[in-house]
């Protein structure tokens, strides 16, 4: 099994699909980067390479227990939608990138970063992995956060530029070009595809 996990952030309905909570809010920028389909593509492509694939979708209990009783914020915005919530439709991984057997769906996130109240550290050293690759959304919040913890933690991070999309081109590009650099490789799918065995 390789040593690269592809480590999946938030690719649920209340951001993906028509209807969700919050797709509005990232509907053109979906669009305008094609993450979906992107995403879609390289976990194929990636299963067949031996690469782990894990997800690290966001969950919250009905009434928002895990937050404070006045959020701010990006957090903020979740409560007020009734973003994610457990057992929902909204919550639930979308449909075209389903896990399969063998996947990790890692459970717990209730916040920014995919390692502060889970087990994904665990998990990915039990599996062996050195080298993850990010994706999914927001480009500059969860995506970042999560990233940054990576790269503290001392594993060799990628950030796949065309997997990942926020609220506005000028927020994509600014994480983009100026802050994934500092804390990991950025690349294309098809790139970070070309560097596997």
């Amino acid at each position: 099994m390789s040593q690269t996990a592809l480590v999946l952030i938030e690719y649920q309905n209340d951001f993906l699909s028509e209807g969700g909570a919050l797709h509005e809010g990232v509907r053109a920028e979906l669009a305008r980067t094609n993450m979906l389909a992107h995403t879609e593509a390289l976990v194929r492509a990636a299963r067949k390479k031996g690469v782990r694939i894990v997800w690290v979708p966001i969950e919250f209990a009905p009434g928002y227990p895990e937050l404070s009783t006045a959020p701010y914020g990006i957090l903020a915005g979740v409560k007020a939608t009734n973003a994610f919530r457990i057992g929902s439709w909204g919550a639930q991984i979308v449909q075209s990138l389903k896990p399969q057997e063998g996947d990790v769906v890692i459970a717990g996130k209730r916040g920014l970063c995919g390692f502060a109240s889970t087990n994904l550290d665990f998990v990915l050293r039990q599996n062996g992995i050195t080298r993850i690759a990010l994706g999914g959304l927001l480009t500059d919040c969860c995506v970042e956060s999560t990233m940054r913890s990576a790269y503290e933690r001392g594993y060799d991070v990628v950030t796949l530029a065309d997997c990942t999309a926020t609220l506005s081109q000028a927020q994509h590009e600014a994480a983009i070009d100026f802050t994934y650099p500092m804390f990991s490789h950025p690349m294309t799918s098809q790139a970070f595809l070309d560097t596997l065995p």
